[in-house]
């Protein structure tokens, strides 16, 4: 929960078509509602972290990465927040 408001967080994988990371990583950098954004190595090649309003504004943006030319995979993880009640 941030200030009173909770967001979803959602975190996505990203894959493109092996030369083209430079002209994704820029692409990826003009779209808004991130949080981080950062070229890893193996399996993916970007991870991507938004903190949005809900899960329907998370899809657009993840429709918006699926958009650009040369990305080719997305997996996006939403994280739940914990309640401070629990206990394992």
């Amino acid at each position: 929960m941030v200030g009173g408001t909770r967001m979803v967080l959602g975190v996505t994988f990203v894959k493109v078509v092996p030369g083209k990371e430079h002209s994704v990583f820029d692409a990826l950098k003009g779209i808004p509602g991130f949080k981080e954004l950062y070229h890893v190595f193996g399996e993916y090649d970007f991870l991507v972290t938004a903190d949005v309003d809900n899960l329907a504004v998370l899809s657009k943006t993840v429709d918006r990465i699926r958009e650009v030319n040369g990305v080719t995979t997305t997996q996006t993880i939403v994280g739940a927040e914990l309640v401070d009640s629990y206990v394992p």
